[in-house]
């Protein structure tokens, strides 16, 4: 390796670790904004809210990754210009592609080394993260409900005035509201003076344990007149024990929301196979209710007509060979039969979509993972040719160019998913989209900064209108 290469190469990568440890760090003190609900207020100790910390950091990278390297390609390249530094360099013959060989090497590295940690660190992370979440609230049960506000807990919004004991299981001033499995809000309200959580860490059970309260029931009859005296029960005990099922302070853990989610534990293999059985059980769903609506129907297949073999002619309407109530009867059956099918082909409908949307998940997360890796190639190829044209170093305008580009990066990224998520598009185009919408600009930067063209070509914009101005202003001579 040349003076040169290593040169460049150590200025890069000092401003590249640099960067990177900042922007980390500040992402970092995002995560824990985003999950302060649960780690503040819940008699965690210093160890367990590192572990949170740590199995939450590797989500990060494939934001923090990109953004490093086109901010480090702007400042290293922009210092190297705004020093005169290429300009020695290309007296002595030395091209801008001759100057980014060993830099491109390495991105390409870099490159690989990003997509070996979506597809392996990343998916482990999460799978760590979403049951240490879970083995908090079974280690420690006061995690599972907040001291002076309402939590949400499975079936059941818990209040307590104050927490007590060793790890917060002794409760006073105990409200709870058991949610309505019609989602008409909650019908059920029990508040007891004192209670105890008792937990395993072996089951997903939490156990609550209440003393001396009320038990209060809202009841709805089954006639509707009846509902205008607001009936309720009302009870008494001095014990009264309920169950909670913890995986449901996780969502993306157990149960359905398990399906839509698993897509951010699996490496590629895993996802390919995962994807191969939802399209088989899909197709396979999609023929079994389009053969059930078909049997609902009562059509049968007509059979084919005998050549030579002559046959009654059918009348021109169905209905003229029967009586006016007959007609009618049939009428209604048929508009029954009609709109119990249009009824049956909506909900089914909705089933369907959340199918597919499920499909479309997991190709993103698939696609995601090879996106990462470009990425870095398409940040260091527009990065490092708009900080020779700027000639500008430091932290001023090269992060205001970096942040520009990648917010429109993130934001076509984010809005294509998004999009190809609800099926509008292809998963691959979503998460492709943003890619292909920045890789002629750094196609363009790239020729623009070979050739020691600016990043706007001025008199390129301002020659069609001096034109115009000359030929309405012809100048006197």
């Amino acid at each position: 390796m040349k003076i040169l290469d290593k040169y460049l190469l150590k200025s890069f990568l000092t401003t590249f670790a640099t960067v990177f440890v900042i922007l980390f760090f500040i992402f970092i003190l995002q995560t824990v904004w985003l999950f302060i609900s649960e780690l503040a207020g819940k008699d965690l100790d210093f160890l367990l809210i590192v572990k949170f910390l740590t199995f939450s950091m590797p989500r990060i990278v494939p934001l923090v990754l990109p953004l490093s390297i086109l901010l480090a390609s702007i400042m290293t390249f922009g210092s190297l210009s705004e020093n005169y530094e290429f300009a020695a360099m290309k007296s002595a013959g030395i091209s801008l592609q001759r100057a980014m060989k060993s830099l491109i090497v390495f991105i390409i590295l870099l490159s690989f080394v990003a997509f070996w940690f979506a597809n392996n660190v990343i998916p482990y992370a999460e799978y760590k993260f979403v049951n240490f979440r879970r083995n908090i609230a079974q280690v420690k049960p006061a995690m599972a409900i907040a001291e002076g506000q309402f939590s949400d807990v499975g079936a059941y919004n818990i209040k307590v005035e104050k927490k007590s004991g060793e790890n917060g299981n002794l409760l006073e001033g105990i409200t709870i509201h058991k949610k309505s499995q019609m989602g008409s809000g909650s019908n059920t309200v029990i508040k007891a003076k004192k209670g105890e959580l008792i937990s395993n860490e072996d089951s997903n059970i939490l156990k609550l344990i209440l003393h001396n309260g009320n038990y209060y029931e809202d009841i709805v009859p089954k006639k509707y007149e009846d509902r205008k005296n607001l009936p309720f029960a009302k009870s008494e005990f001095k014990q009264y024990v309920i169950n909670i099922d913890l995986s449901k302070l996780n969502n993306a853990d157990m149960n359905e929301d398990q399906i839509t989610n698993t897509n951010t534990m699996l490496t590629v293999g895993e996802l390919n196979y995962t994807i191969d059985s939802l399209h088989k059980n899909f197709t396979k769903d999609i023929n079994s209710y389009a053969e059930n609506i078909y049997q609902r129907t009562g059509i049968v297949a007509l059979p084919v007509k005998p050549i030579g073999i002559k046959t009654k002619s059918k009348p021109n309407k169905l209905l003229e060979n029967y009586t006016n109530s007959q007609k009618t009867q049939l009428l209604r059956v048929a508009s029954s039969t009609i709109d119990a099918t249009a009824f049956s082909v909506e909900s089914y409908k909705y089933e369907f979509e959340n199918k597919q949307k499920n499909i479309n998940i997991h190709w993103i997360a698939l696609y995601d993972k090879f996106v990462i890796g470009f990425a870095c190639l398409l940040m260091f190829f527009i990065g490092a040719p708009l900080g020779a044209i700027i000639r500008k170093g430091g932290l001023g305008l090269p992060i205001v160019f970096a942040v520009l580009i990648f917010i429109i990066f993130h934001f076509i990224n984010t809005f294509g998913k998004k999009v190809a998520e609800e099926n509008g598009i292809s998963p691959i185009l979503g998460c492709w989209m943003s890619s292909l919408v920045l890789s002629p600009f750094a196609i363009l930067l790239t020729y623009r900064a070979t050739n020691d063209i600016g990043l706007i070509n001025i008199d390129a914009i301002l020659q069609p209108f001096q034109k115009l101005f000359q030929k309405f202003f012809p100048s006197e001579e």
